[in-house]
């Protein structure tokens, strides 16, 4: 692991110990506080992100090339992508204990209810803390954008889909265990599963981000009209949609560079954890480490390192 991967754990696991404190004064003062959109609760979602952005970075520069790396590697993906979409499950939560609300079968505990009333919230707002254009913009813009880097880090040609169907089998087999034990049900992204296809034929046919994003991004509303009208999704402000899908494309578009086809200005993308003298050096601080403990190496362990 080298100085910067290390400084980032730091960073991150830092921070998250800063919103402890901060959590518990927020609760003193002002008492309950369930949104997982509060100040205190983002701090612990920023210090968990950049924790990981550090262990990613660390694996895949310096851990032996192979299906162990490849495995944790897809593993850390894996919490950062759940990390990312942990605030959006409050809607998702929402949507369904206010509809159970309304039905006269609430979900809620009743101490919940009376600290609302005490707060003169209403049970909407309550429920539903945040605009509806939140739930889309950071599902595309922050969620899907992750896949798209992650996709293009591994290099695997369904880093995305395989990502993003594990995660979803991951929240239903926890909404089952949760919904036996009497604990409210969520509503779960599916739509996600469409975009994360799409950015990985995107990224395996070599379509700049910024040419891609657009039709990637509508193609999650699209997967979402269709949920909602067969099941339910947490409320969507339809008319963003544009403003998400520009952002979206924007986004991509810088996130892989201006230069090569799927690329930053020499054509690799801007993450530093990924550039190829870095995994070199590193392969060659590996190499030599190994050597001088009279391990037998090979004569280059980056050779099967993923294409993107």
């Amino acid at each position: 692991m080298d100085r910067r991967a290390l400084r980032w754990m730091q960073v991150g696991t830092a921070t998250f110990l800063v919103a402890v404190p901060v959590d518990i004064i927020n609760h003193r003062v002002n008492g309950l506080d369930i949104t997982s959109w509060s100040p205190s609760h983002v701090l612990l979602y920023v210090g968990t992100g950049i924790m990981l952005a550090g262990a990613i970075r660390g694996w895949w520069l310096y851990a032996a090339p192979g299906r162990v790396r490849t495995a944790v590697h897809l593993g850390l993906w894996l919490f950062f992508l759940e990390n990312v979409l942990f605030p959006n499950q409050h809607q998702e939560y929402g949507v369904l204990s206010l509809a159970a609300y309304r039905d006269g079968h609430t979900t809620a505990e009743q101490q919940l209810l009376d600290f609302a009333a005490g707060q003169g919230s209403s049970p909407t707002s309550f429920m539903l803390p945040v605009p509806p254009w939140v739930h889309p913009a950071w599902l595309v813009c922050v969620g899907l954008l992750t896949l798209v880097v992650a996709r293009k880090v591994v290099g695997l040609r369904w880093t995305a889909t395989l990502l993003t169907a594990t995660y979803l089998g991951y929240r239903a087999v926890v909404w089952g265990l949760l919904a036996a034990t009497g604990f409210p049900p969520s509503v779960l992204p599916v739509m996600l599963l469409a975009g994360a296809v799409l950015v990985d034929c995107a990224v395996t046919w070599r379509v700049p981000g910024w040419a891609a994003g657009v039709p990637v991004a509508a193609a999650v509303f699209a997967a979402a009209f269709v949920q909602e009208f067969v099941a339910v999704i947490p409320p969507w402000q339809w008319s963003v949609a544009p403003v998400v899908w520009i952002g979206f494309a924007v986004l991509w578009g810088w996130s892989t560079g201006s230069g090569a086809p799927g690329g930053g200005p020499g054509g690799g993308p801007r993450w530093p954890w990924t550039t190829a003298p870095q995994r070199s050096q590193a392969a060659r601080q590996h190499r030599e480490s190994r050597s001088g403990r009279g391990d037998v190496v090979p004569s280059d362990p980056m050779t099967q390192e993923a294409r993107c």
